[in-house]
């Protein structure tokens, strides 16, 4: 040791500053590492909570949204149908009523006089007027049906007039001709001034309607003066039997042109589909239909996109719910609601990343907000862990002072009482107890040692010569107990005089005055002898002691009936209890049944037993061992069985 400054390099005072830092120092390190894991864990959890709220605002948005979405589509779908619908009905109700006049006034012919009729007029453009029209090569002014139909036209004109979706109204007659009621005569000419012919009987609204001999409805068509699309709706007119033409009304679509190019929004737009599966309107540019009034226009219940043709399919009969369908590799939502009347539907188709939008725009403010929290979490614990190291630093140094100052206090009464004994051991005085040395702590109570030792040393002659008497006295007491521990052993012979159909006989010599070898026998009942063999870890008295408690222990469970194995595991589960000396027995025990000389036994680490034959040889039985009694709780032993021989 080196004293250097008043401080002793490799002193009990060093000692105890090295031991306060280095406990200071495993605090703070186990502080610092338990505020990491603390830290990681938090870390980990608001990451968890982060996705898990992701996640649930990402659920509820799309949720929203789509129910939003379903209300107002649906909704929307519904009504433009509805409201089509109504359309195409008031012009079936037109047409039949324009079916049962001609043909109340074609039944009357021969009552009623020809009308007067003319070609159309150009000066009376802009105004509903009648015109008479024909296929080529046709003598319009020797008409005679055109005479007869010339007798509604003034309800024909009223049917124009009044109704809100009519834009013309005619018959187109067997004859070849052709009676109108329209607004624009002047566009029945062609540049040289010559009348535009019409093939009447070869138009599709004539000839649908004769082959269905009922109203129908054409598909979507240019109309043939104004170039405008139009569906026509067509009734045949017979009169005694007679085929006297088709009467028809043009409804316009121009309304519903507009208004499906103008639904063209960010959020998605509105598109007819005809009984054919064929789309007829839809915004140009849309991305998803072409619009084609042409008979080679795709029908789309026989589209190679099976979920598309599905939803085409069932929208044509009945009204859909909201479902996404992926057109071109794009999700898009639709639903559709059908116009019965015509057998057309309106479908509504509005993309999914337009729905996703709201929710992304949530998630990448959410992550955000999270991220600035995060950046002020780090920057706030960067500040705290600087606050952290200057508090450690300035706790090591009041942490050195203080234990100076104890290790001063401690170590000056051990420094004086030091010396006093070295001096004592040079000179021969005795150590005396001083107020320096009373601390009311350990150097206390080891200075009255010390004084205590030093009283006691002049009693040490005396106190040899008392253990001397008193070892004398020892010997006398374990003579006693070997002749106690002998007689607590089966040492009458015969030990069953009363019995004739067995002979037992035991004998021990112990290596000491006393040890823990030991024997013993005993009856369980009249056909069960129980026999044990046993040796104590050690010798002396402690081993005799724990020989008799193991006697006792293993007589007992025997006596109650339990096998040899159940012996073993009782008597090892009550030795391992307090067993603090850890003691241990081997012990081999047997049950003879005395009728048939079968013995069952189990073995706790004793030796093999040997077996007498009836030719006086002898046997070793190699059992298999168990554990030693008292080594270990929890044990499990394992019974055998051996068979004796008369006269063995």
């Amino acid at each position: 040791m080196k004293r250097i400054l008043g401080f002793t390099i490799g002193g009990l005072q060093h000692k105890i500053i090295r031991v306060v830092i280095s406990f200071m120092l495993a605090i703070f390190a186990a502080t610092t590492i338990l505020s990491a894991y603390k830290a990681k864990q938090l870390s980990k959890t608001v990451n968890e909570t982060k996705l898990e709220q992701s996640r649930s605002i990402e659920q509820i948005s799309q949720s929203t949204m789509k129910k939003v979405l379903e209300a107002s589509a649906t909704n929307a779908t519904s009504l433009r149908a509805i409201i089509s619908d109504e359309m195409f009905s008031d012009i079936q109700t037109d047409i039949m009523i324009l079916k049962d006049m001609a043909e109340k006034t074609f039944e009357q012919k021969d009552k009623k006089s020809p009308a007067p009729f003319e070609l159309p007029d150009p000066k009376k453009a802009g105004q509903y007027s009648a015109q008479a029209l024909s296929e080529a090569n046709i003598d319009i002014p020797n008409s005679e049906m055109l005479g007869i139909a010339a007798n509604m036209e003034d309800i024909m004109i009223s049917m124009c007039k009044r109704s809100t979706y009519v834009y013309n109204c005619y018959i187109g007659l067997s004859d070849g001709t052709f009676y109108l009621i329209d607004p624009h005569p002047e566009n029945k000419y062609d540049e040289n001034g010559d009348l535009i012919p019409i093939a009447v009987r070869e138009r599709p609204w004539y000839t649908n309607a004769v082959k269905s001999g009922e109203i129908s409805f054409s598909g979507v068509i240019r109309d043939t003066y104004i170039n405008a699309p139009c569906v026509t709706c067509s009734a045949p007119v017979y009169a005694d039997g007679t085929l006297c033409g088709v009467v028809a009304i043009d409804v316009f679509l121009t309304d519903i042109e507009e208004y499906v190019e103008n639904s063209a929004a960010e959020a998605g737009f509105l598109c007819i589909i005809n009984n054919n599966g064929q789309v007829i309107f839809s915004p140009k540019n849309n991305g998803i239909f072409h619009t084609d009034f042409e008979d080679e226009a795709e029908d789309l219940r026989e589209s190679d996109n099976a979920a598309l043709a599905a939803f085409v399919t069932k929208a044509l009969e009945d009204k859909t719910d909201v479902v996404l369908v992926n057109i071109r590799g794009k999700d898009y939502y639709l639903t559709a609601a059908p116009m019965k009347t015509v057998g057309w539907t309106v479908m509504t188709i509005v993309s999914k990343d337009v729905i996703d939008e709201p929710t992304n725009l949530s998630l990448l403010q959410y992550n955000s907000i999270n991220e600035q929290s995060a950046e002020k979490y780090r920057q706030r614990s960067k500040v705290l862990n600087y606050h952290n190291i200057a508090a450690v630093i300035i706790i090591l140094i009041l942490g050195f002072i203080m234990a100076r100052r104890t290790a001063r206090r401690i170590l000056n009464p051990v420094e004086a009482m030091t010396a006093e004994i070295i001096d004592g051991s040079i000179n021969g005085t005795l150590f005396e107890m001083k107020d320096l040395y009373r601390t009311k702590d350990e150097i206390e109570v080891l200075a009255k040692a010390f004084d205590d030792l030093s009283k006691r040393t002049k009693q040490y002659i005396i106190d040899i010569t008392r253990i001397t008497k008193e070892k004398e006295r020892i010997g006398t007491e374990l003579a006693l107990a070997r002749k106690i521990q002998a007689n607590m052993l089966p040492n009458i012979f015969p030990a069953f005089p009363d019995r004739d159909d067995f002979d037992i006989y035991a004998t021990m010599t112990p290596a000491k005055e006393v040890g823990g070898d030991f024997y013993d026998f005993f009856l369980i009942d009249d056909d069960h002898l129980g026999m044990v063999m046993a040796d104590v870890s050690g010798k002396g008295i402690p081993a005799a002691l724990f020989m008799m408690m193991s006697k006792i222990i293993i007589y007992n469970l025997a006596t109650q009936g339990f096998s040899p194995a159940k012996v073993m595991e009782q008597a090892n589960s009550i030795i391992c209890q307090n067993n603090e000396e850890e003691m241990f027995v081997t012990v081999w025990f047997g049950v003879l049944d005395l009728k048939t000389g079968k013995i069952t036994a189990a073995n706790a680490g004793h030796e093999y037993p040997i077996i007498r034959k009836p030719d006086g040889d002898f046997e070793i039985f190699k059992d298999k061992h168990g554990f030693v009694l008292g080594g270990m709780e929890g044990v499990k032993y394992k019974e055998y069985e051996m068979q004796l021989e008369k006269g063995g």
